[in-house]
């Protein structure tokens, strides 16, 4: 059984509503809206339990909350040569792995 609560939750404020919205990354069709920031919260979480519970009802395959999946720390990125090419240069520049170079930009 998964736990609605340790999905990945946010509220933001949306000019165009005058409202804000919550949002759940792992169901992104998904928001709701209200006129403050913790009925926002609330909202959405309900929200998602009452989806969760009819998914269970239903036998449909319920989303990983993100916190609960374990990452490798890899993955792939492609990029056109003249680019890896220049971060090549780049990371040897600052006598850096090219590895290391790429992971401190993503972290920006």
């Amino acid at each position: 059984m998964v736990n609605y609560e340790h999905y990945a939750y946010r509220v933001i404020w949306s000019e165009e509503d005058q409202e804000f919205v919550g949002l759940c990354a792992e169901f992104p069709s998904l928001s709701y809206l209200d006129d403050t920031h913790l009925k926002t919260l609330e909202g959405i979480i309900n929200l998602v339990k009452d989806i969760v519970t009819d998914m269970e009802a239903n036998g449909e395959k319920i989303p990983v909350p993100i916190s609960e999946k374990k990452y490798s720390g890899t993955f792939q990125v492609r990029i056109p040569p003249e680019r890896h090419r220049m971060l090549a240069i780049k990371s040897a520049e600052q006598n850096i792995s090219l590895n290391r170079l790429v992971s401190d930009k993503l972290a920006c």
